[in-house]
């Protein structure tokens, strides 16, 4: 038996064929485009998603003679999408989680008071990064396509919600906890969507999806929307979330990190609710067909990858992404240069959405390669600030705990040393790094009875390598520090 898992990430989307032992037997991947309206906007055709999923699953399919047993989906999360119920055509663009637009409408909210009662209900914050002001905005900036809310012909959701809905030719508007849990709409204690918030936010509930566990009968593909195949959707989750599971990482305390566009450092809470008073969210991880929900606690960062494709992208001091490492590893540190890459804001533990990018520490012999050394530093520091408010947050005596890292940039050997020389900790990259998508898989399969359980799936990870840690560069760390404060106030 095969598994289809669809990855729709923030800059393409990812289709694996995953096998009942774990092992990818083939690929497709199709970039879309972004949008950039205004400064700090971010937008997403929903249209070119679906049609890189198409292109993607179909270049992935043809690797295989099988038909796939099931179908599992992870996603960006908190972009808030619309389409039309019956054409299932999106009446506008989809504001991307990266979004900044809101930031004085999350400003009007806290100043109103409302802060500590939404983090109360979400265990989130007022910010921008989050799907219900995004939705304020559009109720308030573009009435034409509310009004298709508010009539019932237009529905919310986020990614996961749009392209269920596109599978199953419209058949299901549903979610799962991991996605609602990151909507500022849905209660960490309730299991729902709250009637407060959507009224505080003014979204109506009834054009919310229906939200379902994260694995078991989710929908069928329709055959004439999804390339002839008629298979059950078994397993949802959002990105983190999936790479969490992606990583096995199912025992309380177990921590993993994603390096992508962003990273994002989960840490598997059990069955309790940890409130964390450091500047971390806490999330729903996953939730059984039982009913059983399993935490986590995590700490958002960004851009780091991102930081990587400005280089390349932007200032052009790099060919491709991966020659950072052989750029950097030129010289033996930064020279005393310090990159804080908040190119839109800051996110955990500062959560700012103001804080502008900075670079520091420049003089006549600072060249390239030291400022693509600060850059894999930045990424490091980012993520150490996270785990020490994790570990102090969690009750930890001071030993960093083991991190599990995946994503695109966890390829870069001096990246993962200088990561695991900051946290003091060991850090363990596995065989298979693509574990957003292997986390759909595991999901769908266990829906779908490919496997019976999770620990038949822990016997599927292996490890690629371990970094131990070596020497600490405190002082370089207490520059990074001061330049985020720099950042920050003097944003």
């Amino acid at each position: 038996m095969i598994v289809l898992a669809i990855d729709a990430g923030t800059t393409g989307v990812t289709a694996l064929v995953v096998t009942e032992n774990g092992q990818i037997i083939s690929k497709g991947y199709e970039e879309f485009a972004q949008h950039f309206p205004e400064p700090g906007w971010v937008e997403h055709n929903p249209e070119d998603i679906w049609q890189a999923t198409l292109s993607a699953c179909a270049t992935a399919l043809r690797g295989t003679t099988q038909t796939p047993s099931c179908v599992g989906l992870t996603n960006q999360r908190e972009t808030a999408v619309l389409w039309d119920r019956r054409t299932l055509a999106a009446p506008r663009r989809a504001i991307v989680w990266q979004d900044r637009r809101t930031a004085a409408l999350c400003g009007r909210l806290r100043e109103a008071g409302h802060e500590p009662r939404v983090s109360e209900l979400t265990g989130l914050r007022l910010d921008p990064y989050f799907t219900a002001t995004k939705l304020t905005w559009l109720a308030e900036n573009d009435p034409r396509v509310w009004e298709g809310v508010e009539s019932g012909n237009v529905a919310i959701g986020t990614v996961d919600s749009y392209l269920i809905a596109r599978l199953t030719a419209g058949a299901r508007h549903v979610t799962d906890p991991s996605n609602a849990s990151r909507t500022l709409l849905y209660g960490l204690a309730s299991g729902t969507w709250e009637p407060e918030l959507c009224e505080l936010f003014g979204v109506p509930e009834e054009a919310l999806p229906e939200i379902v566990p994260n694995y078991g009968p989710i929908g069928r593909t329709e055959p004439s929307a999804f390339l002839g195949l008629d298979v059950p959707i078994s397993g949802v989750a959002g990105d983190q979330q999936a790479a969490l599971f992606g990583q096995t990482c199912f025992d309380v305390g177990d921590v993993k990190c994603t390096y992508g566009t962003g990273s994002f450092v989960l840490t598997n809470l059990g069955g309790e609710i940890v409130r964390s008073e450091s500047g971390l969210l806490t999330t729903v991880a996953w939730q059984t067909p039982s009913g059983e929900r399993t935490f986590a606690l995590e700490g958002s960062i960004f851009v780091t990858g991102a930081a990587v494709q400005w280089l390349r992208d932007g200032l052009g001091v790099i060919g491709t992404a991966p020659e950072s490492e052989a750029v950097a590893r030129t010289v033996p540190d930064s020279g005393g240069v310090v990159f804080v890459p908040a190119l839109t804001g800051l996110g955990a533990p500062h959560w700012d959405p103001q804080a502008r990018g900075l670079i520091t520490g420049i003089t006549r012999g600072t060249t390239r390669a030291h400022l693509v050394r600060a850059t894999l530093e930045a990424i490091a520091f980012e993520v150490r600030d996270v785990v020490e408010s994790m570990t102090g947050g969690l009750g930890s005596n001071g030993d960093g705990p083991v991190l599990r890292a995946d994503g695109g940039a966890s390829a870069n050997d001096l990246l993962m040393q200088v990561q695991a020389d900051q946290l003091g900790a060991a850090v363990e990259r596995p065989a298979i790094q693509e574990t957003t998508a292997l986390g759909a898989a595991f999901l769908a399969g266990l829906g779908a009875g490919v496997w019976g359980s999770r620990t038949e799936l822990r016997k599927t990870w292996h490890l690629d390598r371990r970094f131990e840690p070596g020497e600490r560069d405190d002082a370089a760390y207490e520059r990074w520090r001061a330049a985020v404060r720099l950042a920050t106030h003097g944003a």
